[in-house]
């Protein structure tokens, strides 16, 4: 099993609207940076991933779960980029933000601190682990 962090803005698309399509999940949609293309085409079903509220918020909210693998994304007229779907785990009972992600030594490596830009990126376990328990988590 791999480890991944969905970024999005929670105006555009947020953790409830994520839980609200309940088992049949959500088209992850509209991804245009080829690297983070790339990091979904590497998923497969079962991977899990940290669901991450950006703009005024930049915190992970919950967990998601990669049911669909890579496909041609709809939405992208050019037809270069694809999509995976996910759907709702759990929420984080604590959120965990960015700044604190920053302030952890054990995270120091982490895309999200380093190259906090990219939407779609991996997640080593170890960081998947010492995230989830900042969240209140007990890591599987």
């Amino acid at each position: 099993m791999s480890y991944w962090l969905f970024k999005t803005e929670p105006d555009a698309f947020s953790w409830d609207m994520q839980k609200a399509r309940g088992q049949a999940g959500e088209p992850w949609s509209g991804v245009r940076n080829w690297q983070a293309a790339s990091n979904m085409k590497a998923m497969e079903r079962g991977d899990l991933g940290f669901f991450y509220h950006t703009g005024e918020e930049k915190r992970i909210v919950g967990i998601v779960e990669v049911i669909g693998e890579y496909r041609k994304d709809p939405t992208d007229e050019s037809g270069r980029f694809g999509l995976v779907d996910v759907r709702a785990v759990r929420d984080f009972p604590k959120p965990v933000t960015l700044a604190q992600c920053k302030a952890e030594a054990k995270l120091k490596d982490m895309v999200l601190v380093k190259y906090s830009r990219l939407s779609v990126q991996p997640v080593t376990h170890e960081e998947w682990s010492h995230v989830c328990k900042m969240g209140g988590i007990v890591p599987k």
